[in-house]
């Protein structure tokens, strides 16, 4: 069997979590069948990885970026000739593999890592090519011989914003961690180097600067936070620029009210990101749309006891009052981004719920320690492969 996975995203290229998905997958995968990896970008050293770039002529004339990524899609489509399958990881990719499967008769599966109906915000992002990136992952998901969820959240999503799937077709497969990359370090070397005082609660928030994220409020709930905690802000790669500038005076709003703020604004090597979370007392994810939320097993690998959002997959990876603390989320109905419906209400549970492991740093590290025993017992890559390998198979 040889399986041609598609995705925008793969190493050294990967900046959220389907970046992450496809990287264990395809390592995972290549010991059971044979692995192609398309992605996209640059050319990459790694044998079985084909890079696509999007058609220069469109490039001169300054497309839209939904349409650079149809031209980048149709590059991998036809190379995919000599694939028994194809498989597709977000819309970026969904029309690659929608393309491949008219083109050659191959199976087409496709896994959903976020859907583009529940990212109205997007359209701030695309403009007109908010529409594109619809119609390819709305075709493909119509199409698909087999469309894998995340989470059961996430499947529940699919059959709201697609009612024509046939839930036939519709597989639960989670995301997973590598336990043994992501585990507990003594190392602190990168916390000294940016200045923060390891004698101090450590509160960290990891993701990109987007909507879905929620990273402004956060910084609504951080002048609550004990003075005594500080807060590690790693974010980067704004969505656009109203958001951009949201999050950078708020947090030189909050670095004027209190010490102890760090932003690191780029994405750091795996080690420093360890060295991070093992260093953090509580883990944040104040996100208002998350299918699963990897970060939250990466952090909860490392032995950090999380605080997050109870919304979309968050409550399949976190247990409450085991692992970390859930925030409900009332959200507004007139918001298109699902917003809450009373901001200052959850940026303030989210605060209470963050103070309390703060003060108690015990039990904090009692939810770390189960974290981790978690992470190992139920998201294992290899039982993920597996399992995949296994829905191709019955495909073919």
């Amino acid at each position: 069997m040889r399986v041609a996975l598609l995705t925008r995203e793969y190493p050294p290229d990967v900046y959220g979590g389907a970046g992450v998905h496809v990287e264990y997958l395809a390592r995972e995968l290549r010991h059971l069948i044979d692995v192609d990896v398309h992605c996209f970008g640059n050319p990459r050293d790694e044998p079985g990885v084909i890079a696509h770039l999007p058609n220069p002529a469109l490039l001169e004339i300054g497309a839209n970026a939904a349409l650079l990524t149809m031209s980048t899609d149709l590059s991998m489509a036809a190379a995919t000739g000599d694939a028994d399958l194809v498989h597709s990881h977000t819309w970026y990719a969904n029309f690659a593999g929608h393309v491949s499967k008219l083109l050659y008769g191959v199976p087409h599966v496709m896994t959903t890592h976020s859907l583009e109906p529940l990212r109205p915000w997007k359209a701030e992002q695309l403009g007109g090519g908010y529409a594109l990136s619809s119609f390819c992952e709305r075709t493909s998901i119509d199409a698909a011989d087999a469309v894998v969820a995340v989470s059961a959240g996430m499947a529940d999503d699919v059959m709201r914003c697609y009612p024509k799937v046939d839930t036939s077709r519709l597989r639960v497969i989670h995301n997973g961690i590598d336990t043994f990359e992501y585990c507990p370090t003594a190392d602190r070397s990168v916390l000294t180097e940016h200045g923060i005082d390891l004698d101090r609660p450590i509160v960290i928030f990891v993701g990109r600067i987007t909507r879905q994220k929620g990273l402004p409020y956060l910084l609504r709930a951080a002048p609550a936070l004990d003075a005594d905690a500080q807060l590690i802000v790693l974010a980067s790669a704004a969505d656009t620029p109203d958001i951009a500038t949201e999050v950078e005076h708020g947090i030189a709003q909050l670095q004027e009210q209190r010490d102890g703020v760090f932003w690191i604004r780029r994405m750091v090597p795996k080690p420093d990101l360890i060295q991070l979370f093992s260093a953090a007392t509580v883990f944040v994810c104040p996100s208002i749309y998350e299918p699963m939320g990897i970060v939250n097993l990466e952090a909860m690998a490392c032995e950090t006891a999380v605080v997050a959002t109870r919304t979309g997959g968050i409550p399949e990876v976190v247990a409450d009052g085991e692992t970390g603390v859930l925030v409900p989320i009332d959200p507004d109905p007139a918001d298109p981004y699902g917003a809450p419906r009373d901001p200052v209400a959850f940026a303030g549970a989210f605060a209470d719920a963050v103070n309390a492991l703060v003060r108690d740093p015990g039990r904090a590290a009692e939810m770390g320690a189960a974290g981790r025993r978690r992470a190992v017992e139920h998201f294992s890559w290899t039982a993920i492969a597996e399992r995949t390998r296994d829905l191709y198979a019955s495909l073919l």
